[in-house]
């Protein structure tokens, strides 16, 4: 008889598990033995709650992306006015618990996913969606919200890209350093135009 709650509990591991083994391998190129042995539980175990791989991979993403929400609705709630409220999001998309090596491991292979299966496709748009509405809300009313709160998408993506390729440790103050950057001087082109 299985134990009461304990299906939460492994579900999680699993997870977590799969965010960590996809970040060292660097790929998708694991299997479920690999990241069930990591959980501490059997592959049966692992292939019962999930059904495959790219499941895990999927709960393992929409987990990364609610822990990335609740950051920047936090970030949000403490800012103060538009500005500090598009500096929030900026922090939080490079805070520790976003921009670790295994989580930015975990982005790049879901980029990857993305382009062959739908369910990945889907949730990617949805977060790039939010992302999008974030920052223009925060850029409004100006003309350019659009083009500027793209530019800061993809240099997040970009930043997120550069830091799998590097060695070391994540540095997330760095990368957060840059797209203030990028923000400060698009703010400061515009308004000199």
């Amino acid at each position: 008889m299985p134990k009461l709650g304990m299906e939460p509990i492994r579900k999680q591991a699993l997870v977590n598990a799969t965010i960590v083994e996809i970040g060292r391998v660097g790929s998708l190129d694991v299997t479920v033995s690999q990241i069930a042995k990591r959980a501490g539980m059997s592959s049966a175990l692992a292939h019962h709650y999930f059904g495959s791989k790219e499941e895990m991979f999927l709960a393992a993403m929409r987990h990364v992306l609610t822990l990335y929400g609740a950051e920047v609705r936090g970030a949000l709630a403490a800012a103060d006015g538009p500005d500090a409220r598009l500096r929030a999001i900026l922090r939080a998309s490079f805070s520790p618990m976003n921009f670790r090596r295994d989580v930015v491991g975990a982005w790049l292979n879901f980029w990857v996913l993305a382009q062959s299966v739908p369910g990945a496709k889907r949730l990617l748009g949805v977060y790039q969606g939010r992302l999008r509405s974030n920052l223009r809300a925060c850029l409004r009313p100006r003309a350019d919200a659009a083009q500027i709160a793209d530019g800061l998408g993809a240099l997040i993506d970009g930043l997120y890209l550069r830091e799998v390729l590097k060695d070391g440790p994540a540095d997330g103050a760095r990368a957060v350093a840059v797209a203030l950057d990028y923000l400060d001087a698009r703010l400061r082109g515009a308004n000199a135009s």
